[in-house]
Formats: C-alpha cells, structure tokens, sequence
C-alpha cells in the first residue's frame, strides 16, 4: 500500500516538477479563484484572464458541450467581444468541434497555414495568422467530454507544443468541475426559456393552464431532434395533436406524416400493414402493397394506442425500431427507411412490463422523451377556454348565431369530472349548439349526464376550507379591480387569467365590479 501511494505521489511531482514558477503560480491562483464563493462565470472569466496575464495565452475560451446535440458553443471569452454573437460548433467541425468530438487535444503551431481554423468570433480577422499558435483541450468531467478550452499564443514564445497543451490541459482540469455545473445551469435556463414559453405549437392546441404551458415546452423542445417520443394520457385528452403539433414544429414537416392506430389492426394483418407485401404473399395479396412504414420514409410515423399491440406484433415492431430497415412479407428485399417515431398511449405500460402484457425492450425503445398529457379536470380554467373555442367553432359549422354560455352552465362544465376530457366536451358543445334557439347556451342544452349534478350542500353546511377558498378568491379579485379601478380586462391580466373567467368569478361571488369604477371629480381628476 506504501509502494502505491509512493508511486502516486511520485507520479504526482513528476506533473508538478513539468512546469515552471510561473506555470505553477497560475494554476495556485486559478486554485484560489474556483476555491471562493462566487458567480461560477465570474470565476472562469478570472481564470481566462490568469491565463493570459500570467502564461501569456491570449483570447482565452471556454465552449460548453450541448448533451443532445454533441454541439459546443462558445460560452466565455477574454479580449473577445461575443456580445450579440451565437457561435456554435457541430462535431468534427473546425477545431472546437473536433476536441469536443474526439476528447482529444489539438495544436497548431502556424494559424496562418491552418485550414481547418473556423476564427467564427472573427477576433483575428486583422491579425497575421502566422505569428500565432493555437492551443485547444477537451474539458472532461466524470469520464465525459463537458466543454472546451483553447487560447492563442505568439508563435515565437512556444518552444514546446506539446508541454503548452500540457499546461492548458491542467488547467482544464482544475477547471472541469466548474465548467460542469456552467454546462448545467446554461442547460436548465434554456429548458426554462422553452417551457415558459406561452406560444402553442399548433392553433388546434387550445390551453394556458400550466400544465399545458410545460407540455408546450416540451414540444418545443423535443420537435427539432429525431427523438422518440411517446405520449401517454387519458383518452381523449389530444394525443393525436400533439403528434402533429411535434412533426408540424420538426425538420420533417415536409415529409409525410402517417398514422396508425394499433388497436385497429388483426394480429394476422399486422406485417402486412406495417411493412407491406408482395403479390401472391398469402391468400388475397392479390398485388403488391407498400407498408406504412414505407410511406412514412423522410417523415413520421404516429403509432396511436400502441399499447394494445399483441406480443406477436410488438417483436416484430421492436425489430423494425432497431434496425431501421424490414423485409416486405413474401419479399427478399431489404429496405431502409428514415423515419420518426411517435408513439401514443392511454395504457400504463410499465405495469403492462410486470404482467408480461407489454415487452420492456420495446418500451424503453419508445420511451426516449414520455410526454403526458394531463386530464381536462387538472386543467382548471382551460375548460371554460375550451368550451368557448368549440362554441365558436361549431356556430360557424352551423350557421348559427351562438354566442355565449351562460353561467350556470360554466359551474357545471367545471364540476364535471370529464371522463371523455376534450372529446367529451367538444361533443357536448356541438350538441348544445344543435339544440339551441337562442344566442345561449343553458343547462337545459347539456346531455344528460352533465344534468345530473351532485346535489349541493347549503352554503351554511359548505366545508370550511371551501369557505376560505372562496373568501381568499373574492379578496384577490377585489383587490384587483380596485388596482384596475373596475376595468375587467385589466383585472384579469393581473391576476394572470382572462375576462371570460373573471367574469364568471364575479358572478358567482357576487361582486359589484361597478364600486371599483373611478370617476370624474369636479375638477376633471380621476378619483
């Protein structure tokens, strides 16, 4: 145990003793610097500048990798100006990218006879090239390539190529830890950015809930990649349109986008249907058929109710998500196809995987990116949204001039519970808006199951906790018309919500917006 320990410490003098007093005094300093609190760019700029002020390694940077991409972008750098700028870098492209790729370090003793130099900063534009060596090492952290670090430095004060990368390396590594957490943090505030997002990703996708807006993010975030994806929810809930929401957003909008709903297709039609078949296959291919993975080819395929797959169905799908490429049924032919997959599902599949209903390969095959769609009932004020967009849209259908839905109607649509979620409620509009003479729509318009209501305890009999919900919801609203002096729009913009629900809110609380409304002294002042 001695021997090992005097060999590691050995080994450890032999790097110390490979680099000079002032090699040895910066890496102490940039020690000191990652060693104090503090903002983590703050102290990799610092170390930027020990670098250049101490080693004489001039625009200093620091590139962090993207973990889904493989790209790196630069991040942080000294006697460069980035303000403005979005300078990435694929794999394998320029310098950067081929560190960053390989986790390998590079060198070039003469920029001005480097080709493969990018200079996208276009910091040396108006420097001779050739009076400049360029140094650039992989940052690695817990086995992994995390970022970058490369530096120029004047051509004529590098003796040794090699002990330079050696000495950026070091710092590299006393550095790693920091640029990691960097790495992270630049990642969540992007997936902030994207989930915070208010824009649906299709006009069909109605919502403003919260737990719609991180669907939303979701979507936006998984559409520009050729992730799998598999969404799970409740029938009726949009799965289907958030497929097409995905492939509409992706690289891919060009290409077809084909369905498939699972359930609907017999075990012995299955391989026909998925991957074709020639003439004279088996009884009936009366002529040669291409299968829907054949047509999805340069688009996406949307495998709805996925879960209801036999477990003959789902080895040979598991199959076709491995290799990419399938043989039609009766053919030796091989294809290759590029395409997306979407799955879909309103099954638990993971309990599917213990009874042996589902196979765990191919779930997990699916479920790179699982987006769950919420129920209608954990919506909240997305359904009065929703409501009113079907109101609109089947009055156009229809011909018919209705124009609202009245409030009792409302507090039935929100103490419905929604088995059927968005499916049963546009049906149940359509049907009122059939039914309906007038400009309204009333409960006496709503399909029976929605009529029959729990009935309703007597205020004095109320829970006490819906007591003090109403109590604190009539307060907040009060508060908010007497910021916006009585003005309903600007109400419910401060309270984040929209004028249709304030208005239902102050009915039903019974609220006088009129006493918050400013008026005129005689002066001409407002009050």
């Amino acid at each position: 145990m001695r021997k090992v320990l005097k060999r590691a410490c050995d080994e450890d003098n032999t790097k110390l003793s490979d680099h000079n007093y002032e090699e040895l005094a910066a890496l102490h300093t940039i020690s000191k610097i990652l060693a104090q609190p503090g903002d983590l760019r703050d102290q990799l700029e610092q170390i930027l500048n020990e670098m250049n002020s101490r080693l004489g390694m001039q625009r200093g940077m620091i590139s962090l990798l993207n973990r889904d991409k493989q790209e790196a972008w630069l991040d942080i750098a000294h006697d460069i100006n980035i303000d403005g700028l979005d300078v990435t870098y694929k794999p394998g492209e320029g310098i950067t990218g081929k560190v960053a790729e390989t986790g390998r370090p590079m060198a070039v003793a003469n920029l001005g006879q480097e080709t493969h130099f990018l200079d996208r900063t276009g910091a040396r534009r108006h420097l001779n090239r050739a009076e400049l060596s360029f140094l650039c090492v992989p940052i690695m952290y817990d086995g992994r390539v995390v970022g970058v670090l490369s530096a120029d430095k004047v051509a004529k004060q590098v003796e040794n190529l090699d002990k330079e990368l050696a000495m950026l390396s070091s710092v590299s590594e006393l550095m790693a830890k920091a640029v990691h957490i960097r790495a992270l943090e630049e990642e969540n505030e992007r997936l902030r950015k994207i989930v915070g997002s208010t824009r649906s990703p299709s006009i069909e996708i109605i919502g403003h809930s919260k737990v719609m807006q991180e669907v939303f993010g979701m979507v936006a975030q998984v559409a520009d990649s050729n992730t799998t994806a598999l969404i799970t929810g409740e029938t009726g809930t949009g799965k289907e349109l958030v497929a097409r929401a995905i492939h509409n957003n992706s690289p891919r909008k060009g290409g077809p986008l084909v369905q498939v709903n699972c359930a609907a297709i017999p075990d012995t039609l299955i391989e026909s249907e998925l991957f074709g078949h020639e003439r004279g296959a088996f009884t009936g291919a009366l002529q040669q058929r291409r299968g829907r993975f054949e047509e999805a080819n340069g688009g996406t395929i949307f495998l709805d109710e996925v879960g209801e797959l036999s477990a003959a169905a789902q080895v040979k799908l598991l199959r076709v998500l491995q290799e990419k490429r399938f043989q039609p049924l009766g053919s030796s032919r091989v294809i290759n196809v590029n395409v997306r997959i979407i799955a879909a599902t309103n099954r638990n599949l993971e309990q599917d995987i213990l009874s042996d209903r589902f196979r765990a390969d191919l779930f997990y095959r699916l479920n790179v990116f699982p987006i769950y769609l919420p129920s209608l009932r954990e919506r909240g004020s997305d359904i009065i949204l929703l409501a009113d967009h079907f109101l609109l849209k089947y009055s156009k259908e229809m011909g018919k001039n209705v124009k609202r839905i009245s409030t009792p109607a409302i507090e039935v649509f929100l103490s419905h519970k929604w088995p059927g979620n968005v499916r049963e409620l546009e049906n149940c509009i359509e049907r009122a808006v059939l039914l309906s003479k007038t400009d309204i729509i009333d409960t006496v318009h709503l399909p029976p199951s929605l009529q029959v209501r729990e009935k309703e305890l007597d205020r004095k009999e109320r829970s006490k906790l819906s007591s003090v919900v109403e109590a604190e919801e009539r307060s907040l609203i009060m508060d908010a018309l007497q910021e916006s002096g009585g003005n309903q729009t600007k109400a419910a913009t401060i309270l984040g919500t929209t004028k249709r629900i304030i208005q239902y809110k102050i009915t039903k609380l019974g609220i006088n917006p009129k006493l918050f409304r400013k008026h005129s002294n005689k002066n001409g002042d407002a009050e």
